[in-house]
């Protein structure tokens, strides 16, 4: 493949990384109305383990892991996957889904603090990129409007920070392991470490919870998270790292938490709100000055 069409089939990945991983968002909330969140959760991970294993396989790369990866693909499994996919199920169930999506894409955000802690030098334009996304995560909480009494609403905002922050301990961990395979490649063992943890927080945390198979909505959403937004997307945002740089792909992967706003507006008629436009922006913006800020060599 010449140089020229790689970069065309990269920049197509990243639009369809894009897209899949928004559309995510809506249809969780959608998949919510046939199940509890953990259960959901643990269903997705399980879906998604089955679509890995096959898709490695078609690719002749399934194989089982070297020694030196298993740490990092038990971090990965249980903070980025397990906890992200409880988390962010728990949340979405009481907000917006486009919200939501913003609220647990704060990832980068939460480098910051963790760099400095793991005794990384974090500049200024980092801290203040932080300090940006977190004047937009209180407009995005609306704090005139909000209901301290409502524990629900609470937790849920809770809930999809702590999403966001358990994304970036498991990312500080994968930047720093020197991998003997690759991301992709661990993907499917990884997955099936989040179904195993997954089930088990289900019959511990949900004993009461539930599926109903019945419903076209658990299918919708199992075979789109599942199938395509998870494992497929996945593929292709590893593809895209590889092929472009890595500012670029940073930058654009800031695409995702816009576009659930959008397809939560599109396909549940959610509400655009000053609040909902404005710390959007400012988490948005924030990352994109992290991001900028530590696309050169990492100092330490």
């Amino acid at each position: 493949m010449t140089g020229t069409r790689a970069t065309r089939v990269a920049w197509l990945q990243l639009a369809a990384t894009i897209v899949l991983f928004g559309l995510a968002w809506p249809m969780l909330k959608i998949g919510l109305v046939a199940g509890t969140p953990v259960w959901l959760a643990a269903a997705r991970a399980t879906v998604a383990a089955v679509t890995a294993f096959v898709l490695l396989a078609a690719l002749g790369r399934l194989a089982w892991p070297h020694r030196d990866d298993w740490p990092v693909i038990l971090s990965v499994g249980g903070l980025q996957l397990t906890c992200f996919f409880a988390l962010a199920n728990l949340g979405v169930q009481g907000l917006p889904a486009g919200r939501s999506g913003v609220l647990a894409y704060t990832t980068m955000l939460w480098m910051v603090p963790l760099s400095y802690l793991a005794g990384e030098r974090v500049g200024l334009r980092s801290i203040a990129g932080a300090l940006l996304g977190a004047l937009g995560i209180v407009v995005l909480a609306d704090p005139q409007r909000f209901d301290w009494r409502d524990r629900h609403v609470v937790m849920s905002h809770v809930y999809l920070l702590t999403a966001g922050f358990t994304w970036a301990v498991a990312m500080l961990h994968t930047r720093r392991h020197r991998w003997q395979g690759t991301p992709l490649d661990a993907l499917p063992w990884q997955m099936s470490v989040a179904t195993v943890l997954l089930w088990i927080v289900a019959v511990l945390l949900e004993p009461r919870g539930y599926l109903e198979p019945d419903k076209w909505q658990l299918w919708a959403a199992l075979i789109y998270i599942g199938v395509i937004a998870g494992p497929t997307a996945t593929w292709a945002a590893v593809s895209v790292t590889r092929a472009l740089p890595p500012i670029t792909s940073a930058l654009g992967m800031l695409g995702v938490p816009m576009l659930s706003i959008f397809s939560s507006v599109l396909l549940l008629g959610e509400p655009i709100t000053a609040s909902l436009v404005i710390g959007t922006g400012l988490v948005l913006a924030g990352m994109a000055v992290v991001i900028l800020e530590n696309s050169g060599p990492r100092k330490s």
